[in-house]
């Protein structure tokens, strides 16, 4: 996906996590982040807003070593929070958009450049923590691209799972192909004691342990862990995949 389209995505997550957050009220307990109720997501959620927009504008080359309460200053009230939201997210796509193809700052994920890190990024964490927010107020995620939803879970599975930091790690080596069945994306990925490395096999047919397939969508929900696998078609050792769903968890650090 090109910049643009990242940032088209990031604006519309933003509203409509606005929307929801506002629908569900501050005090709604977060089903898929255990411990949270709306408030606590609307901040998180903001405030990385507010964190990226200090890279992406301020042209930071180095880490930004500091908690949200730093970089928000002060928190907004209840009544506030959706407005809040709102105005973080737009902040942050307006810089992205301004922002030269060239741009120079601190990343964190393997990209084209540093633009299309945080474009990309941006877009995938404001659209996983809206459906937190949709879910939070009883309602169905909004449905997502097909385009969108694989590129989602190509980050995860690309450039998030194989760092050296993953917790995913197997005492005996093991393979899962993650495919999906509405998108020319697929992914093998070799998990051993040392870590993962992930390859992407979208013109190939791979043997694997473990084979797992579905609407690009339901594939994204689930690897990201904000839906189970009931919707995907699952292959060979399922203690793979299960594995990986109890693994694999991207936290603010």
């Amino acid at each position: 996906m090109e910049v643009a389209a990242h940032v088209d995505a990031l604006r519309g997550a933003g509203a409509l996590m606005a929307d929801a957050a506002a629908t569900a009220g501050p005090d709604a307990p977060v089903p898929t982040c255990p411990g949270w109720v709306v408030r606590d997501l609307v901040r998180h959620m903001g405030g990385v807003h507010r964190w990226a927009t200090g890279y992406v504008a301020g042209g930071r080359t180095e880490v930004w070593d500091v908690d949200l309460d730093e970089v928000v200053g002060a928190w907004p009230g209840d009544a506030d929070l959706a407005g809040w939201l709102t105005e973080g997210c737009e902040a942050l796509a307006a810089a992205l958009d301004a922002a030269p193809p060239d741009l120079e700052c601190w990343t964190f994920l393997r990209a084209p450049s540093p633009l299309a890190m945080w474009a990309r990024r941006q877009a995938h964490e404001t659209a996983i923590h809206r459906v937190d927010a949709e879910l939070a107020a009883g309602g169905a995620p909004s449905p997502f691209t097909p385009a969108f939803a694989a590129d989602g879970a190509g980050e995860l599975l690309e450039c998030f799972v194989p760092r050296r930091s993953t917790k995913l790690r197997a005492e005996h080596p093991a393979s899962m192909a993650v495919r999906c069945t509405d998108e020319d994306a697929a992914w093998l990925l070799r998990i051993g004691a040392e870590g993962v490395t992930t390859d992407p096999i979208a013109h190939r047919a791979v043997d694997a342990d473990c084979s797992v397939r579905g609407r690009a969508a339901d594939l994204y929900l689930a690897l990201w862990n904000r839906a189970g696998p009931e919707a995907l078609v699952v292959e060979g050792d399922t203690d793979v995949l299960t594995l990986f769903l109890d693994t694999v968890q991207v936290r603010w650090a």
